[in-house]
């Protein structure tokens, strides 16, 4: 059987970049942007999503870095429409990469997504004049138990590719994240 998925191993335990495999020709081009079966041959993962959530921003919007303290939520994420520069943050304090971050640059052009386990902050810019963010969750939303971490806080030294002179477009919650030594962590 052909492969169709190609996972890319990231600084953070557990989270992958996926490359599914697109057909093109002349006419366009044809993507699985999930398939139970594929995803599972290729990652050793039986995830049940719950939840889509789509969403639409404009350029310089950083939204994040989310997480819930009760459930918990696996992500599987990707732009259909731009590009953001997408962002994991380890908070699980038994693992190997605790307190590292990765970043990876999602677009509808590369057709990349990336897999995120429950327990990580995450967090994008975007990059492009709009984009169009979806992603699947393994649980419900739960307000109640959402934490923002500070997406600036120099513990973490996430490297934003913001321009110089450049600020992010935030609403009120995530302008005011916690910072890592504040933050909950699993």
């Amino acid at each position: 059987m052909t492969q169709k998925l190609t996972i890319l191993p990231t600084a953070i335990h557990d989270v992958f970049i996926i490359e599914p495999k697109v057909f093109g020709d002349e006419r366009g081009w044809f993507t699985e942007s999930f398939n139970a079966k594929d995803f599972r041959e290729a990652t050793g993962l039986d995830v049940e999503f719950v939840q889509d959530n789509h969403s639409f921003s404009r350029q310089w919007t950083l939204r994040g870095l989310h997480y819930q303290l009760e459930k918990t939520q696996g992500k599987l994420v990707r732009v259909v429409v731009g590009s953001v520069f997408d962002v994991v943050v380890d908070i699980r304090k038994n693992s190997p990469s605790y307190g590292k971050s990765a970043g990876v640059e999602l677009s509808a052009e590369n057709h990349k997504q990336m897999w995120i386990p429950a327990q990580l902050a995450h967090g994008f810019l975007v990059l492009s004049e709009t984009a169009e963010f979806l992603y699947k969750t393994t649980d419900y939303y739960h307000p109640q138990s959402e934490v923002c971490l500070a997406w600036n806080d120099p513990a973490v030294g996430i490297k934003w590719p913001l321009p110089p002179g450049i600020e992010p477009n935030m609403n009120a919650k995530d302008s005011v994240g916690l910072s890592w030594d504040d933050a909950p962590k699993f």
